[in-house]
């Protein structure tokens, strides 16, 4: 309705030039025109246009009246079962968050971060309450060397589930966050990386390596074949 983008993930948005200039790498505003002329099948060449310019009226908050509550037996611990992760993991890293979008109400699971934002899941619906943001969980009793990395607090719960956290956790929530999660990395001498078995995860564990060489080490073969901890959980769930 309003001619606009954002991207919680990237922390980004803007108009459809913006949007076409991030498809194809370029600020060029004439590259972003011919871009967008031949996605949509506009006969060149295209007529000399220029960026329009306006400010959209303010908009009204996307999410309202945002309460975090403890995670108590519902649904939403149903539906985290169903993933693999137990109520008592759940309750201790999660809340149930209750917030509005339009004038009704919905509720979820939310996962804090260190912008004082939320990653929240349900069995309908995945997003975040801005600011996105990384999440570190520090380890109870004295400081650790050894951080393990993941994509999404799906995959924290699974590893905190199967016994495989050791020291700190920083959760990304979103591979786009890599560079925010490098302040929080630069003091640990091990970092351990349970990322997706994707080009995505791939590309984020080769950063990563780039910055730490040998001090990166990659996890991912114990959920070789699957595509994330979480569905390599959920198999072992299964033949249980």
């Amino acid at each position: 309705a309003k001619q606009l983008w954002y991207d919680f993930g990237l922390d980004k948005g803007g108009d459809i030039f913006t949007l076409a200039g991030e498809f194809i790498g370029s600020n060029d505003f004439m590259e972003q025109v011919k871009f967008i002329a031949e996605t949509a099948n506009i006969p060149m060449p295209v007529p000399e246009v220029s960026r329009p310019t306006f400010l959209p009226k303010p908009s009204e908050p996307v999410f309202e009246g945002v309460e975090a509550a403890p995670l108590f037996r519902s649904p939403l611990t149903g539906y985290l079962a169903e993933r693999g992760i137990p109520y008592g993991i759940a309750s201790r890293y999660c809340c149930r968050l209750n917030y509005g979008v339009r004038g009704k109400r919905y509720f979820a699971v939310g996962f804090p971060n260190m912008a004082g934002g939320f990653e929240i899941r349900s069995r309908f619906f995945k997003g975040c309450v801005p600011l996105k943001d990384v999440s570190l969980v520090k380890a109870e009793g004295s400081p650790a060397d050894v951080c393990s990395v993941f994509e999404g607090f799906m995959d924290f719960l699974s590893a905190v589930t199967l016994g495989l956290e050791t020291g700190d956790c920083l959760v990304l929530n979103s591979v786009a966050n890599v560079e925010k999660a490098m302040k929080y990395l630069d003091g640990y001498g091990c970092i351990d990386c349970y990322l997706d078995r994707d080009e995505a995860g791939r590309r984020t564990l080769e950063t990563l390596k780039e910055r730490y060489g040998g001090r990166v080490c990659d996890r991912s073969a114990l959920y070789d074949g699957c595509k994330d901890l979480n569905e390599y959980l959920q198999l072992a769930t299964k033949k249980e």
